[in-house]
């Protein structure tokens, strides 16, 4: 990808915020005329005041110098705060853009890309690409106007050395050019590295209690060793290449200026230019440079931003497998009748999950799903709410199909307790309100009681403010099951599932769970997914799945009743 490539492809972005960017360019035209005029009144002091040595001839540029750094100061400050300010706007919003572009993706995308690798998507390449789109639009258009600016002087004072001084620029250019390519490339590879260091800190640190048990801390420091290394071979490369341009941008500007000043000595020698005119016009080439030195560094800097580019439009460019169909069917009141018709489906390179699965389930029903491992019960669960659509027959909600559905008003009308007990980094009120954050205090304290969760909140320091954190639970595996619980009763949504509600937990505090759960399928169709049988009693129907080994490795799924299912 281009550098014209790349900002084409994010400028976009920017619309909303343009007009502050001309602002900006504004301030930074009024800050240059303001050391342009500084300049050439130094080159007046010099002249009338410190070579006559008259204080009088002081008095009057030296305020005027004064005055106009004051306003050049302002100006300068004002713009830059709101250079600043509008480039952490386009960061937000392109973070934003991307992470819910990220969250509507589906649950096998996750499996594919190494969660530190996508932090660092969200975070050090879109930092980057707002260097390329917006620092460096203002950087190039203030580096421009100022090289027009002092060289419009520069011609001014002397206009044959001034050409001299031009020689530079070309020299700047082909090092930029020469020195952009390696450093692309390095850059690239210095991000790859970033984000896999930070898959290695996240992954070793969520398993933090396997690496001890197994006494595994010397292969974990190896795995980070390894890719620091690559990271660091990337990064000292990196800047090798920056620094030794820099420094050949440095000798080169060192004898452009020799040069000139070497002509002046010998004109003031001939009479035919003052020292202040001289003095001035070493100002202006003082001035000149860095900005045409940032041009090139600039550049540099494009150059390296477009392997963030590259990285986010990878990001960008995956499809939503789930989308809002174009003509949505609205349900004004959902009662729950699930109809599951001839479905079959298959996970991205991967075997059959499902195969001709037929099952209805009427409103208020009570339906447990067994079978063995494998066979595609969580599936059916991921295909509800619609991470995936079938990729054979049909799934209805009330006589309609769910890709008819919005997805939002779909995920509005069901309830998932997955296997894992998710719990958030936040205070128990918020997890339990994470379903419905409008929920009053009184209706998340009701929700805890019928969860059978509220004794052991109250008899907590901080109670309900008792703040929680995944990777150090301060609640055992029970009592945050029933949190999940309550989180549930107080979403009421008409149809719930419960993916393994009791996994993980011994059989006592599975059975503290057996009150609560009734609780929660009260007048709802639920849909239960266990090996559990202990909770089979509580079913109206038992659905059996069983399959065989197809051709392509995967199990093939039907549900059907049970022949001592047992109608309650």
């Amino acid at each position: 990808m281009t550098i014209r490539q790349a900002f084409a492809r994010f400028w976009p972005q920017t619309r909303g915020d343009r007009r502050w960017y001309g602002l900006v360019c504004a301030c930074v035209i009024v800050a240059a005329l303001c050391e342009t005029v500084a300049i050439l009144l130094f080159g007046n002091l010099t002249d009338n005041a410190l070579e006559q040595g008259s204080l009088a001839a002081f008095w009057h540029p030296a305020s005027a110098w004064l005055a106009v750094a004051v306003v050049g100061a302002i100006i300068g400050y004002f713009g830059n705060s709101l250079a600043h300010w509008s480039g952490e706007r386009f960061v937000r919003r392109l973070r934003a853009r991307v992470f819910a572009h990220v969250q509507d993706l589906p649950p096998d995308f996750f499996q594919r890309y190494r969660r530190g690798d996508l932090v660092e998507r969200l975070s050090g390449d879109v930092e980057a690409i707002e260097q390329l789109v917006v620092s460096s639009t203002i950087g190039v258009i203030s580096a421009v106007f100022r090289v027009v600016l002092f060289s419009a002087a520069a011609f001014w004072l002397r206009w044959d050395l001034a050409l001299v001084t031009f020689v530079l620029a070309p020299l700047l250019w082909l090092a930029a050019k020469t020195f952009s390519g390696p450093i692309r490339r390095f850059a690239r590879s210095e991000r790859v590295a970033d984000g896999a260091i930070t898959s290695v800190l996240e992954e070793s640190l969520g398993l933090i209690e396997l690496t001890q048990a197994y006494d595994r801390k010397p292969s974990e420091q190896s795995r980070l060793d390894r890719e620091a290394v690559s990271w660091m071979r990337a990064s000292v490369s990196g800047a090798r290449r920056s620094e030794l341009y820099e420094q050949v941008v440095e000798v080169l500007e060192t004898l452009c200026v020799l040069g000139v000043i070497g002509l002046g000595v010998w004109e003031i020698s001939q009479g035919r230019m003052t020292l202040g005119a001289l003095l001035s016009f070493a100002a202006f080439l003082g001035y000149l440079y860095p900005p045409l030195r940032s041009l090139g560094e600039l550049n540099l800097t494009a150059t390296a931003a477009t392997a963030a580019t590259e990285r986010l439009t990878e990001l960008l460019s995956v499809t939503p497998s789930i989308t809002d169909p174009e003509h949505p069917v609205e349900l004004d009141h959902v009662r729950g009748r699930l109809e599951f018709d001839r479905v079959g489906f298959h996970y991205p390179s991967a075997g059959p999950a499902l195969t001709d699965f037929d099952l209805t389930v009427e409103p208020g029903e009570f339906v447990v799903l067994t079978g063995p491992s494998g066979i595609g019960k969580s599936t059916i669960a991921k295909l509800l709410l619609r991470f995936y659509d079938p990729t054979a027959g049909t799934i209805r909600l009330d006589g309609v199909p769910l890709s008819s559905l919005p997805v939002r008003r779909l995920r509005e009308s069901i309830t998932l307790l997955s296997q894992q007990t998710l719990v958030l980094p936040d205070t128990i009120r918020a997890n339990i309100a994470y379903g419905r954050p409008e929920a009053t205090d009184a209706e998340v304290v009701a929700a805890a009681r019928s969860a059978a969760a509220h004794d052991f909140i109250a008899a907590l320091p901080d109670g309900y403010d008792t703040r929680l954190d995944p990777s150090a639970p301060r609640l055992s595996g029970g009592q945050l099951k029933r949190l999940t619980f309550a989180r549930a009763l107080l979403r009421d949504t008409p149809v719930l599932i419960l993916d393994e509600p009791t996994a993980g937990l011994d059989a006592e505090s599975a059975h503290h769970l057996i009150t609560p759960l009734r609780s929660l399928t009260q007048n709802r169709t639920t849909i239960l997914i266990t090996h559990d049988p202990s909770l089979l009693t509580y079913a109206d129907r038992i659905v059996k799945l069983s399959g065989t080994e197809s051709g392509s490795g995967g199990p093939r799924g039907e549900g059907r009743l049970l022949s001592a299912a047992r109608e309650l």
